[in-house]
């Protein structure tokens, strides 16, 4: 039995000298380009973090970034000039709408939610209990403007 198993052993380390190494494939950079995660140049964002990965959200033009909104955090009532599209990649975001800021009527958005700001229409977000990530596609510039909030 135990010349079996050294027999094996001696046999796998063979064939793993036969095959040469597995290594990652160059990709074509015209077909894809990729930042690993740790390749994501993240940047403090006024209490929340904010990392563009395409496109530049100041100027027109389709843009693409994360945002990871810290846990105690939100915005007060605002809006923006064009539609924004949000997935939560993970935590809970909180959502309110209208111009009385209250955190506590906020609508909780679990991690896999899909939420679209529509353009000019006036909302609130942000993180509570834990840090929430965010993906967010829109057309820039990317402003937000505040309102004056109701009493």
């Amino acid at each position: 039995m135990k010349s079996h198993v050294i027999g094996a052993g001696a046999l796998l380390i063979a064939f793993a000298f036969a095959y040469p190494t597995v290594r990652a494939a160059e990709l074509n950079t015209a077909a894809v380009v990729y930042k690993l995660p740790d390749q994501i140049d993240w940047k403090d964002n006024g209490g929340n973090k904010q990392a563009v990965l395409t496109g530049d959200p100041s100027k027109p033009g389709l843009y693409a970034v994360m945002v990871t909104w810290k846990a105690g955090n939100m915005s007060r009532p605002h809006f923006h000039p064009n539609d924004r599209f949000i997935t939560v990649l993970s935590g809970t975001w909180w959502v309110g709408t209208g111009n009385k800021f209250d955190p506590n009527s906020t609508v909780p958005m679990p991690a896999g939610s899909f939420v679209t700001h529509f353009g000019k229409q006036v909302h609130y977000d942000g993180a509570k209990e834990g840090d929430a990530v965010l993906l967010i596609v829109g057309e820039g510039p990317a402003t937000a403007t505040r309102v004056d909030e109701a009493k």
